[in-house]
């Protein structure tokens, strides 16, 4: 039974993936600084644990381009595939190790939108070599993090927030899911 929640949570986390950027779809800029994709992710990392997270990283961005042709499979929804499903496999393994501690999410989330940050940086940067483009320091700042900004303070706030809820009504442990 508790994997067949997990199943279900996990396809709920990647129907949200690829929702949620229609909010933000007339106004491509404001999506790409909100990160809506990158939420339910990581939520679902958290959640359900690392391996349904990074099936659902690597499902959402893959699929979402297929249906609705956004993100471009490449290299964009390529790369993303690679970022989400770091964000959702370290979020999980992080948070399982923070909860036995009794610690916060803190810690998974941070580490988590970092290790994706990187991943993405190093996808992009090879894919970019096999078009004959180069990423420079300067892109990978400004894509990673600069424009970023806003949808990692809504990370950094709303998810949090939503696992401390959870927990709070024992709903939100990978061991209880």
């Amino acid at each position: 039974m508790i994997k067949n929640k997990k199943v279900v949570l996990t396809a709920l986390f990647i129907a949200l993936g690829l929702t949620l950027p229609m909010i933000t779809a007339n106004v491509p800029i404001i999506g790409n600084m909100l990160l809506p994709m990158h939420f339910p992710i990581i939520i679902c990392g958290l959640i359900c644990g690392a391996g349904y997270g990074a099936l659902a990283g690597v499902i959402t961005p893959l699929l979402r381009s297929f249906i609705f042709g956004m993100p471009p499979l490449f290299p964009i929804a390529t790369a993303m595939a690679f970022e989400l499903a770091a964000y959702g496999a370290v979020a999980g393994l992080v948070y399982v190790v923070i909860q036995k501690s009794k610690g916060s999410v803190y810690p998974a989330l941070i580490i988590s939108m970092l290790s994706g940050r990187a991943v993405w940086g190093v996808v992009t940067f090879i894919l970019f070599r096999m078009m004959g483009k180069t990423l420079t320091l300067q892109m990978f700042i400004a894509g990673a993090f600069t424009n970023a900004v806003p949808g990692i303070v809504g990370q950094l706030i709303i998810i949090p927030a939503l696992m401390y809820y959870l927990a709070k009504h024992r709903a939100a442990s990978v061991e209880t899911i």
